[in-house]
């Protein structure tokens, strides 16, 4: 602690007298009045000091003893003081009444080694005064004191007696502390000289980093002296102000050392710092996480969301609540900062996101830091200096020295020297932010005088051009409404940057701008709070308190919390996790036994799917009442699958838990195991058309589907017929007949095997026959014999069966057995001749006849036929459709004649007889004409 700039003085009166064993001559005493002789204190320097104290003595009354019994250890000697009171206050403590005879006083048995007593009396010192010098300077005053002494025995510590003084001896200009600030010095020969320390005010310096200097308490604890703090902050993307105020910007996206020792005193020391990129162009930092190390710790401090104000903190890499203390460090969260103390070194390091800074006592890390903060001087000329101890041209140079080795970032190379030194500047200029005007105006103006806002401005136009997005500029402005409140100087800035740099509280608390460093509570001392530094953060309402360090609950009355985190006045009973509590004032607080619950009286549950289950109680939470609960999942019934058209349909009937199922209709048409909505179509076949109408089948309770045939206007052609074609309505024509357009233009009709002459010309025959799907039509032109009538005879002129050909022989005389030759085409597997051919056949009438013989008692046949007697093959060439040519042979009769064959017998009646001729005469005719098959 900083004692406060004041004089403390200590007033006695007397004047100095000189020092011996005895003395004749009293000394000049200012008063005679009675004073009342007290021992106020005793310093300790490396001793313990005992102290008794007697009652009042009158200045008036004869010498009396006084004792004075120090104890300390070597070299320091205890004393034994009998002193004679004169009209002066005597720094000593007295042991008994005054008497008109001298009392003997107490002793200490001396050390090994002292012999010689020596006596020392003070009668009083001169006024007093504490203070320090600057940066080691002291200035102490030693004014000697003498005093009229009556009996002053020096005795050693160890052994106490009271039977009289024991000789002992110390070395000359040895010394001890008698009490606060006043010191014994042995001259010689018994002679003590007394030295009160007086200090006098040092001059204030004047800080680099452009802070006020700080009051520290001298070794000796007498004395002050001014030092400036070692205080280092960062913010932004980000900028840096060393220890002695040299302020610099780097944009490393590694892991740094921000201050360790160069001569290392504490095991493990050092504070750390992980940037990252925090632009979509990686040209700009900003700082992630702060490192802590103190011997078995490490504490890191990361920001939980990027550019805002949270942190979580862990330790040894576990998470903890805070506030935490545990081996030397102490971490706890002070307004938006997060703070981590070691009491020991008298250091704290603060972190809240987006700016941090460090401070550390000059006493103990004066000369002694190294790292991007810089050396710990009150010299800014040694900052930039590099791990090797040299200095580098600029600090952004520097930074980049100071990596870490960090598993997290591969991409990091410590020791790498970079290749050119970073630029600090946007590289366009551009118009800053209205934000950054405030640390230049009125609203900042009252912290000028104790802090220069030159370099925070530059800071903030910085980051107002290189992140114009990311509203940075504000860590500006709140680092330096931070160091004006560590002087003193509370500024409240916020509310004037309309919105942008807004800070929003929990719903509990209320933002304040100069709020303690350290929120009273209920369980802390208020009588202890003596911190004129403030900072900004969320408090308690006025009127309220905080319950707790690590209970985020403010309280009008402090009473108990519980874990339900509502505050409960003392004597309030309530209940909570079915615990009947009752807070009570004392070091337990909330005391709590399990809830009591009334008997039930339960019925069972009856009916299928029913079971019991325990439910809330509106009436009392903590005691669940047994109910029926339907669960279908137990019930027996399933339900049934329904045809197409159809659905299931449940409904539970009163007071039952399981549904009763059946299938009704959708009031749908099903075709082709297919559902369709009434107005819908329905596709059945291409020749329908179809819809789902609303009228219902009563026996199938489906709706009627609807169909009308799509109409036909189809008219075949002559030798075709409409005949139905699968996956099509109306069917087709298809040709069934041959079509022979005749010599006199008209249309003749043939079913395949028809032949049938021209109308008008009997030597014209037609044909048709169906061959490999193809209905093939012949002409065929009857050749006929040469014919002269004249060779005939009257009447004896007529047709042949042919009806085309002339003959004279008379149709009852039978026609000889002979060739006939005519021209015609030849077709063979659909291919033709290309020119009628010379073909050749038999015909004529042959004997043949049955007579009945009477010895055989039956009909006997004599039978032959006109047929071929010699004959050739004969070669033709035959065109096909496809445009092929073929060769095939036929036959060709040279000769013919009668000749015999079998008779089949035969016992049919005429009729049939007759049938039978005129199927062999049919055929014989189909054969004629497929043989004369010509175009």
């Amino acid at each position: 602690a900083t004692p406060p700039s004041t004089t403390r003085t200590t007033e006695t009166e007397g004047t100095a007298s000189t020092i011996g064993t005895t003395t004749e001559k009293p000394t000049t005493t200012a008063s005679t009045s009675t004073e009342t002789v007290t021992t106020s204190r005793v310093t300790e320097v490396g001793s313990t000091t005992k102290t008794t104290t007697s009652g009042p003595t009158p200045s008036t009354h004869p010498p009396h003893s006084t004792t004075m019994i120090t104890e300390t250890s070597s070299p320091m000697t205890t004393t034994a003081t009998h002193t004679t009171p004169t009209a002066s206050t005597a720094i000593t403590t007295t042991s008994g009444p005054s008497s008109s005879e001298p009392t003997t006083g107490t002793t200490v048995s001396p050390s090994p080694g002292s012999t010689s007593p020596v006596s020392v009396t003070t009668s009083g010192t001169t006024p007093t005064e504490s203070f320090t010098t600057t940066s080691g300077t002291t200035s102490s005053n030693f004014t000697t004191i003498t005093s009229t002494t009556t009996t002053t025995e020096i005795v050693p510590p160890g052994s106490i007696s009271t039977s009289g003084p024991t000789a002992t001896s110390t070395a000359p200009g040895e010394s001890w502390w008698l009490c606060e600030c006043i010191k014994a010095i042995c001259i010689e020969d018994n002679k003590v000289e007394v030295v009160p320390v007086v200090c006098n005010p040092p001059p204030k310096p004047t800080c680099s980093n452009g802070l006020s200097p700080v009051q520290v308490i001298d070794e000796d604890g007498c004395c002050w002296h001014w030092e400036c703090d070692c205080y280092c902050t960062g913010w932004g993307d980000p900028h840096y102000m060393t220890f002695d105020g040299l302020y610099y910007s780097y944009q490393g996206n590694c892991t740094y050392v921000l201050v360790e020792e160069i001569n290392k005193k504490v095991d493990n020391f050092g504070v750390y710092i992980d940037n990252y990129h925090c632009d979509t162009r990686d040209v700009v930092s900003c700082p992630r996480t702060l490192i802590v190390r103190h011997e078995t710790q490490e504490v890191r401090m990361a920001t939980v969301k990027p550019n805002t104000l949270q942190v979580e903190v862990t330790v040894n890499r576990q998470a903890v609540a805070l506030p935490y203390k545990k081996f030397g460090v102490s971490i706890y969260e002070s307004g938006i900062n997060c703070v981590v103390e070691i009491p020991e070194l008298k250091m704290n390091v603060s972190y809240n996101g987006l700016s941090f800074s460090i401070r550390m006592p000059h006493s103990l890390f004066g000369n002694n830091t190294q790292g991007q903060c810089g050396t710990c001087n009150n010299n800014t000329a040694d900052d930039c200096m590099l791990p090797d101890g040299k200095i580098a041209g600029n600090c952004e140079t520097m930074a980049d020295h100071w990596q870490v080795i960090d598993p997290s970032k591969p991409q990091c190379s410590p020791g790498l020297v970079p290749t050119k030194a970073p630029s600090t500047t946007p590289v366009q200029p551009c118009k800053e932010s209205a934000i950054c005007e405030l640390l230049l105006g009125s609203v900042f103006k009252p912290c000028h005088g104790f802090v220069r806002p030159d370099k925070y401005y530059a800071a903030c136009v910085f980051d107002s051009c290189a992140l114009p997005n990311l509203d940075l500029e504000c860590s500006s402005l709140q680092i330096y409404a931070a160091t004006c409140a560590d002087q003193s100087v509370c500024i409240d800035w916020r509310s004037h940057t309309n919105g942008v740099c807004s800070y929003q509280c929990p719903s509990n608390k209320e933002y304040r701008a100069c709020g303690p460093t350290k929120e009273i509570t209920c369980k802390s001392s208020q009588q202890n709070e003596t911190s004129t530094k403030q900072v900004e953060g969320c408090f308690c309402p006025n009127g309220t308190m905080l319950y707790d360090s690590g209970i985020d609950v403010c309280v009008k009355t402090c009473g108990c919390v519980g874990m339900d985190m509502i505050p409960r006045e003392f004597g309030e009973k309530f209940t909570v996790d079915c615990q009947d509590c009752v807070c009570l004032e004392g070091e337990n607080g909330i005391e709590c036994k399990p809830h009591e619950c009334p008997k039930q009286n339960n019925a069972p549950c009856v009916g299928e799917g029913f079971y019991e289950v325990h439910v809330v109680n509106p009436e009392d939470a903590c005691c669940p009442i047994v109910a029926c609960k339907c669960n279908t999942s137990l019930c027996t019934a399933k339900a049934p699958k329904c045809p197409l058209g159809f659905q299931v349909h449940s409904h539970i009937p009163r007071d039952q838990c399981c549904p009763v199922y059946e299938c009704v209709p959708k009031g749908v048409c099903v075709h082709q195991n297919a559902e369709f909505l009434p107005n819908s179509s329905v596709f059945v076949d291409k020749c329908q058309n179809c819809f789902c109408t609303n009228k219902v089948n009563v026996s199938t309770q489906l709706n009627i589907i609807s169909c009308e045939h799509i109409p036909c206007n189809i008219v075949c052609q002559p030798g075709y017929e409409l005949q139905p074609v699968k996956g099509e309505c109306c069917g087709r024509c298809v040709q069934t007949k041959c079509v022979i357009r005749t010599s006199s233009n008209s249309n003749l009709i043939l079913s395949p095997g028809e032949f049938k002459s021209d109308p008008y010309n009997n030597c014209t025959i037609y044909s048709c026959v169906h061959i490999h799907n193809q209905f093939i039509s012949s002409t065929s032109e009857i050749t006929c014999p040469a014919f002269n009538e004249d060779s005939c005879k009257p009447g004896t002129i007529a047709f042949l069966p042919n009806g085309c050909c002339k003959t004279c022989a008379p149709l009852e005389s039978p026609t000889p057995c002979s060739v006939r030759k005519r021209r015609d085409f030849i077709v063979y597997k659909g291919c033709r001749s290309e020119d009628r051919v010379l073909m050749t056949e038999c015909e004529g009438t042959c004997g043949t006849f049955s007579l009945y013989s009477a010895e055989a008692n039956s009909m006997d046949h004599s039978c032959s036929c006109c047929r071929e007697l010699r004959s050739t093959l004969k070669e033709v060439k035959l065109k096909c459709p496809h445009g092929h040519s073929i060769s095939h042979k036929y036959m060709y009769v040279e000769s013919c004649a009668c000749q015999d064959t079998e008779c089949n017998s035969s016992q049919s009646s005429e009729m049939q007889s007759r049938e039978d001729h005129h199927h062999t005469s049919t055929l014989n005719r189909i054969k004629r004409a497929i043989s004369l098959s010509s175009k």
